[in-house]
């Protein structure tokens, strides 16, 4: 949804097709501050699966929405990272949201 955001009028479906490495830089990264939080191991192929799910509701709009449920978990853990004095884990996620004028 929120590279989707970036594009405006893109679908998911679209998303996935035309800016994949966009959509892989950001599992990437969400995927590991995930982890690092939760102490767990994804199982391989991650942004196959996450792609895959893209391509079955490809028709769906995106947006940025249900930030507290959705994009607001990983901003937290960025938050507290800067707010301890460490390098955020989710800088893409970050300048992303800022760039849209969701934080």
């Amino acid at each position: 949804m929120l590279v989707g955001a970036r594009h405006p009028g893109a679908t998911v479906g679209a998303v996935e097709k035309e800016y994949r490495s966009e959509v892989s830089s950001l599992i990437a990264e969400l995927a590991s501050a995930a982890a690092a939080e939760k102490g767990i191991t994804f199982e391989e192929a991650m942004e196959d699966r996450l792609c895959a799910y893209s391509r079955a509701v490809a028709h769906f709009p995106t947006a940025v929405k249900e930030f507290k449920w959705r994009n607001g978990w990983f901003y937290s853990i960025s938050e507290k990272a800067i707010a301890d004095g460490k390098p955020d884990p989710c800088p893409l996620h970050t300048v992303w949201l800022k760039e849209l004028k969701v934080v």
